[in-house]
């Protein structure tokens, strides 16, 4: 599993962090791939959470603001499932955070009670205040 070296005092720190001489390392759970050159990461402690290739929409809105789809993600965890009331109808969600630094991300359907809305089940909405565009985007 590779590595990234933040110096101490980094924003988002946490127990899990490694300490090294003049410096915390921290692990996540997975990195993109090389190939994937744009990535999306957490603003806030900048691991990955998801490929520009996995990307099948940005025209959602979240509990704060715009929202993109994504098909999969990384280094994100998932909440309970329940029944929530959405612009496009009722679903079944869980809200998603980020592994590394606990941060609510958006969440996640798990089901959608509408046929039309079926295509998004088991897909992930990120709230774009919580994430950075990363490596190769001009």
């Amino acid at each position: 599993m590779a590595k990234i070296d933040l110096p101490i005092g980094a924003r988002g720190l946490h127990q899990s962090g490694l300490r090294s001489p003049g410096k915390i390392v921290r692990t996540f759970q997975a990195y993109l791939p090389e190939e994937s050159l744009r990535t999306y990461s957490c603003i806030h402690c900048r691991a990955h959470l998801a490929s520009h290739d996995e990307l099948i929409s940005k025209s959602f809105q979240g509990s704060q603001g715009r929202a993109y789809l994504f098909n999969s993600v990384v280094n994100v965890g998932t909440g309970d499932s329940e029944d929530r009331v959405l612009i496009t109808g009722l679903h079944s969600v869980a809200d998603i955070y980020c592994k590394s630094c606990r941060t609510p991300l958006g969440w996640k359907y798990e089901h959608a009670f509408e046929s039309s809305q079926k295509y998004k089940e088991g897909k992930y909405i990120i709230e774009v205040a919580h994430m950075i565009k990363d490596n190769g985007w001009s």
